[in-house]
């Protein structure tokens, strides 16, 4: 894989109109804990390119990527395990896992307004309600695939469990690498 997209990016700075709110530097997730001492949504370039086709598609249409995590560092995989050691939604600490190499987003869709639209469950939901085979009202599946059919178009694959959850379709291609997304401002 060329160099240039092995290293790490800043998403912002590459599309300034994704939104970032970083679930994991808030209490404003499952745990109820801040998990991460950055606000800065990193991923490898590579990837993070791939996230730019996706937010290009979904603008078209009149609406806007919010990224709710990105990188995620080891130490912090290893603070959401010991929370929730439930491997089918929290992934146990491995360098080389999607999130934890920065090749996947969770993320979602907002309006014009960058109001969250509507979709099958809340980040994070534990649920049968984030299976991406679960049954959708009409506009939550409008809205899925609206996501859903711009993340695959720009290069990426879904997890089954976690509608939100997108991973690089060249994910393997990709080595562990450590970064410190406060380096990335």
């Amino acid at each position: 894989m060329d160099s240039k997209k092995t290293g790490f990016s800043n998403i912002q700075r590459l599309d300034s109109e994704i939104i970032v709110d970083l679930k994991y530097a808030t209490i404003d997730n499952f745990t109820h804990q801040i998990i991460y001492d950055f606000k800065t949504a990193i991923a490898r370039t590579g990837t993070a390119n791939k996230l730019v086709v996706a937010s290009r598609i979904v603008k078209e249409k009149g609406y806007f990527l919010k990224v709710w995590d990105a990188y995620r560092p080891v130490r912090a995989q290893k603070k959401l395990f010991e929370v929730y050691p439930d491997p089918t939604f929290v992934a146990e600490p491995n360098p080389n896992f999607s999130h934890q190499k920065g090749v996947t987003f969770d993320l979602t869709l907002v309006d014009k307004n960058r109001k969250n639209v509507l979709m099958q469950s809340d980040f994070d939901d534990f649920s049968e309600k984030a299976n991406r085979n679960f049954v959708r009202s009409n506009e939550e599946e409008t809205n899925y695939q609206i996501l859903n059919q711009a993340m695959i178009k720009a290069g990426f694959v879904g997890y089954s469990e976690e509608w939100w959850d997108y991973r690089d379709s060249e994910m393997d291609f990709y080595p562990p690498l450590d970064a410190n997304p406060n380096d990335y401002c």
